[in-house]
């Protein structure tokens, strides 16, 4: 596992610098460099530092499945259903989207039904 890597991308996505994170942490911009380059390796108590102040937990950090997330999702896996009555049918285009958050569906509607 490249923490170095990990740590970096965490800083750059806080928009700061290797200095920054330094004087946040009591760290040198030095020390920094050689964990972000995995030249050293952080105590549990500099990683657990480091984390706080670029505000993760170490469970997101080590979660091997964040930034895995599926993004294309075939048609079979698609949710259906359909009102006849209303004349109507929607689709749920990404099954475990739900109401917090974005919900891409595709509604289609008959010319005299209603939704």
């Amino acid at each position: 596992m490249e923490i170095g890597n990990r740590i970096k991308n965490l800083r750059l996505s806080k928009n700061l610098t290797q200095e920054e994170l330094g004087e946040r942490t009591d760290l040198s911009k030095g020390y920094i460099s050689q964990l972000e380059r995995d030249l050293s390796s952080p105590s549990i108590e500099t990683l657990f530092s480091i984390l706080e102040v670029l505000g993760s937990t170490p469970k997101e950090f080590f979660d091997e499945e964040k930034g895995k997330q599926k993004v294309i999702y075939e048609q079979r896996e698609r949710i259906f259903f359909e009102d006849e009555e209303k004349g109507y049918h929607i689709e749920w285009l990404v099954p475990e989207s739900n109401e917090k958050e974005m919900e891409p569906v595709l509604l289609e509607i008959d010319p005299h039904g209603g939704f």
